[in-house]
């Protein structure tokens, strides 16, 4: 079984190489991810609202992050495996960023991070790469920002917003990342940033011209419904699928079909009258 690295992430774009990464957030998703061909897993920080429940990314917790990644690094034992360092385990300083860039290697057993923003966090990525730890950018939009962006809102539909992202994959790509996604930014500018810098580019809702694309592993199946982003196809209807298998499962309890013989443990026919005599002689 073949570990993927981080050079290979890099040769699917030398050979113009179209590829596939998603998330992943628990071990049985991560073994389903794990018999097929996707050369990148991130554990991403969409967990905050998918798996625990709340309202954006800001919430969850570097704890938390690192439970699932554990879980994840369980099951998926072929992709590079990204952390996203959640909301706040960065941004306060680079001593921060770089121990708890830490603590997803060696605690969280990924294999790299991923964090979000650009030239402004230049210092931090330049430094958690010095220390020996593989990075992925992530500019555009940006869902940590929803605070301060009131939303999330698509980012360089102007020439001016889109040569401030161009500016920012340049510098990390100088900086030493190894990948860079590009989130909720108009095709065309996702096209000019993946021509003309070397590393690969992930798009999540910014068109088809970048090197890869991400997804929310429970979008792309209808887990949580029909109802996904703009920049998601649903591909797999589960939460139908689920709900149906359910429903049969409740039904059978309820008409006493289920469990039936075929799923009962039963006791020796001697021993259980021996059982029986010695309740009567109580």
């Amino acid at each position: 079984m073949k570990k993927n690295k981080v050079i290979d992430i890099q040769k699917l774009k030398n050979l113009n190489t179209p590829f596939a990464t998603l998330t992943a957030y628990d071990f049985p998703t991560a073994q389903i991810i794990n018999m097929l061909n996707i050369p990148l897993v991130l554990v991403g920080d969409s967990a905050s609202m998918v798996v625990y429940g709340y309202n954006d990314t800001t919430t969850i917790e570097m704890d938390e992050m690192l439970l699932i990644c554990r879980a994840v690094e369980r099951g998926a034992k072929k992709a590079l495996l990204v952390g996203d360092m959640p909301f706040m385990s960065y941004q306060p300083s680079v001593e921060i960023a770089i121990t708890n860039a830490g603590k997803f290697i060696k605690e969280g057993k990924m294999d790299a991070v991923k964090l979000e923003g650009g030239i402004e966090y230049i210092d931090r990525i330049s430094a958690i790469i010095k220390a020996g730890i593989p990075v992925v950018g992530h500019i555009g939009l940006q869902p940590q920002s929803v605070l301060i962006d009131s939303g999330y809102k698509i980012k360089g539909k102007t020439a001016k917003g889109a040569l401030k992202i161009y500016q920012d994959a340049v510098a990390l790509e100088k900086a030493g990342v190894f990948a860079l996604v590009l989130e909720g930014v108009p095709e065309e500018v996702a096209k000019i940033i993946t021509q003309n810098i070397k590393i690969p580019t992930i798009g999540i809702g910014a068109g088809c011209f970048c090197d890869g694309q991400i997804q929310v592993f429970h979008d792309v199946v209808g887990l949580l419904g029909p109802n996904v982003p703009k920049h998601a196809n649903v591909f797999i209807d589960a939460q139908s699928a689920i709900m149906k298998g359910l429903k049969e499962y409740q039904l059978e309890v309820e008409q006493k079909q289920f469990p039936n013989q075929s799923n009962a443990i039963n006791m020796d026919q001697k021993e259980l009258n021996l059982l029986k005599q010695k309740i009567e002689n109580l």
